[in-house]
């Protein structure tokens, strides 16, 4: 009775240390929750972007990955660019701001 207890415990425990590593996040991938993360960061980016008069924000694309923002896209002026960076420095969440803007 002990043996199929102790066999029924490390099964139990295999399956919750499978099921742990399962959901982490490594280097090249987010877990669930940072997934859910970086969609909030992206939209509360995309939102400041939009209650900027001088950033159009629907030619700038926003993507995030473990709190670091990426912008792409083109924009008219370089002061443009400039101006859409620091308001994507300022979202909460933020860690870093690459900026791939180019000027027409």
């Amino acid at each position: 009775m002990k043996i199929a207890q102790r066999l029924v415990t490390a099964s139990f425990a295999a399956v919750i240390a499978i099921t742990s590593v399962g959901c982490a996040s490594t280097s090249t991938s987010t877990s669930a929750g940072e997934y859910v993360d970086d969609a909030v960061i992206t939209t509360k980016v995309k939102a400041a972007f939009a209650a900027d008069p001088t950033v159009k924000a629907t030619e700038i694309n926003v993507e995030t990955f473990k709190g670091d923002v990426q912008l792409s896209g083109f924009v008219a002026q370089p002061g443009d660019a400039q101006r859409a960076v620091e308001i994507a420095r300022g979202v909460k969440g933020v860690t870093s701001v690459k900026n791939d803007i180019r000027v027409k």
